[in-house]
C-alpha cells in the first residue's frame, strides 16, 4: 500500500503542488478543499431529504443503464437550479482550479462537471475508469467529501490504482483528491452513509 502526495489547499503554491504530484504520480490528495464544506454538506442533506437527488446509472447512450450491483450512488449536478449558493460557489472554485492547471500542464481542460453523490451504508461503486473507451473528453477526476466524524472503521474509502501500487483514501470531510480520470478506482463499501462531490475537468 503507498500513500498520495499531500497539498494543503491554503498554501500559496497548492495549484502548482497538485500540477506536480498529478504530473509525476497520477493523483494527490488535497486538505482543507472545500473549505466550506460543512455547507455543502447542509446543501446535499436538504436536496436529499426532499428527492431531489436521482439513482445513478453506468455507461453511456444507449448502454446506459440501473446496475445497483455495481454503483449504488444517487447523485444531482451541482448546476441544477435546486442546488444552493454553496454548490454554485464550489463550482466556480473547481474552475479557477481548472485554469491553475492548464497554464501548468496543458491540459486544453475547458469545462468543470460536478454532481453531489449520497452512499447509503453498504454500498459502492465497483472499479472503472472515468474515461469512456470511445470519449476522452474526461481529463482529471476530483473527489471531495462531506463526512463528519468519520473513522477509518467505518469503511467507504476511495481506492486509487496507480503505477506506484494501490491507494485507500479514507473519506474524510473537508478533505478532497484530484486523479487522471484514466486511472482505474472503486468506492469501497461503508457502515454509513458516505457523501461526496464528484467532479471531472473535461477538454
Amino acid at each position: 500500500m503507498t500513500a498520495l502526495p499531500e497539498v494543503d489547499a491554503a498554501q500559496r503554491q497548492a495549484p502548482a503542488a497538485m500540477a506536480e504530484a498529478l504530473a509525476d504520480r497520477g493523483a494527490c490528495r488535497i486538505v482543507g478543499m472545500p473549505a466550506r464544506w460543512p455547507a455543502l454538506r447542509s446543501d446535499l442533506l436538504r436536496l436529499r431529504d426532499e428527492g431531489a437527488l436521482q439513482a445513478a446509472s453506468v455507461g453511456r447512450d444507449r448502454t446506459r443503464a440501473l446496475r445497483p450491483d455495481v454503483r449504488g450512488d444517487s447523485t444531482l449536478w451541482l448546476h441544477d437550479p435546486r442546488c444552493g449558493d454553496a454548490a454554485r460557489d464550489f463550482l466556480a472554485e473547481l474552475d479557477a482550479l481548472r485554469g491553475e492547471l492548464n497554464q501548468r500542464l496543458y491540459l486544453g481542460l475547458h469545462e468543470v462537471e460536478a454532481h453531489y453523490a449520497a452512499y447509503p451504508p453498504g454500498s459502492g461503486y465497483a472499479r472503472h475508469r472515468d474515461r469512456f473507451r470511445d470519449d476522452d473528453a474526461r481529463v482529471l477526476s476530483w473527489v471531495s467529501y462531506l463526512n463528519e466524524g468519520w473513522n477509518e472503521s467505518d469503511g467507504g474509502a476511495l481506492r486509487v490504482l496507480t503505477d506506484d501500487g494501490q491507494v485507500d483514501v479514507t473519506p474524510l470531510g473537508g478533505t478532497s483528491v484530484c486523479f487522471l480520470s484514466e486511472l482505474e478506482h472503486e468506492v469501497l463499501p461503508a457502515a454509513r452513509e458516505r457523501l461526496s462531490i464528484a467532479a471531472w475537468f473535461r477538454r
